[in-house]
C-alpha cells in the first residue's frame, strides 16, 4: 500500500492538513481494526460501526479501505515524528536525543494500546511505516556519526535505524506480554542500543537512566 509523493513528503515534514470530527472518527476507529486485522478484511459495515457513524459518512470521506490505511499511517508517522523533535527541540546530543526518542515510543506504548499493536503489526512490513525509523531516529544517527558521538561508518546508519526499530517493537511485546514499565524497559534498550553505537558503558548506562520529561 504504497503512499503518494504528496503524503510521503507530509509524513517527513511532520505536516498533515487537519481531520474534521468525522474524519477523526472514521480514523481512530481503523486504528482499532487496523490493529487486529488486516486492512482487505475490514468492511465498510464495519468500519461504520466501530466509528459509529452512517455508512454515507465513510463513503463521503474516504476512497477505500486501502486509501484509508495509507492515510493512516502517514499521519501517524507524521505525529510521532513532530512528537519527538519537539520534545527535543533543544537538546544539542544526538545521544540523548535518540534515547529520548525510544522512550518516547514506550512510553505512547502504554498510553496507547491499539497504536501500539498497530505499530507491532506493520512496523516492519509496509514500507510507508518506514519513515517511523527514517525521520528523527536517522538524522539523530547520522549527526551522531558525522560528530564522531556514534562509532559507525556513515554507511551503517541505516542498518543502525533497523536495530532501533527492532528493539522499539521487542519494547512493545514485551511491555505487552509482562506489563513492565516503559521506564524500565527503555532504559535497558537505550542502555543496549548506546553501547552497540560506541558509547562507553558508564555514559550509556548515565544516558539510560536519566529522566526525560
Amino acid at each position: 500500500m504504497p503512499a503518494t509523493p504528496s503524503a510521503a513528503a507530509a509524513a517527513a515534514s511532520g505536516r498533515c492538513p487537519p481531520l474534521n470530527a468525522a474524519q477523526q472518527r472514521i480514523h481512530q476507529a481503523a486504528l482499532r481494526l487496523f490493529a487486529e486485522k488486516d486492512p482487505a478484511t475490514v468492511q465498510i459495515s464495519e468500519l461504520a460501526a466501530a466509528a459509529q457513524v452512517a455508512r454515507g459518512t465513510i463513503y463521503n470521506n474516504l476512497e477505500s479501505v486501502e486509501a484509508l490505511f495509507g492515510q493512516l499511517v502517514i499521519r501517524l508517522c507524521a505525529d510521532m515524528s513532530e512528537r519527538i523533535d519537539r520534545a527535543m527541540s533543544g537538546e544539542p546530543d544526538p545521544a540523548m536525543r535518540l534515547a529520548a526518542g525510544v522512550r518516547h515510543y514506550l512510553q505512547r506504548a502504554r498510553d496507547e494500546p491499539h497504536w501500539a499493536r498497530f505499530i507491532l503489526r506493520y512496523g516492519l512490513t509496509q514500507p510507508p511505516l518506514a519513515q517511523l525509523w527514517h525521520g528523527p531516529t536517522m538524522r539523530y544517527l547520522r549527526e551522531g556519526i558525522a560528530s564522531g558521538r556514534f562509532t559507525l561508518r556513515p554507511g551503517q546508519a541505516r542498518t543502525a535505524a533497523v536495530l532501533v526499530a527492532g528493539a522499539v517493537l521487542g519494547g512493545f511485546a514485551q511491555m505487552q506480554q509482562s506489563g513492565a514499565s516503559p521506564r524500565r524497559i527503555g532504559s535497558d534498550i537505550t542502555e543496549l542500543l548506546l553501547l552497540s553505537l560506541g558509547l562507553p558503558a558508564s555514559e550509556a548506562l548515565r544516558i539510560a537512566c536519566a529522566r526525560m520529561d
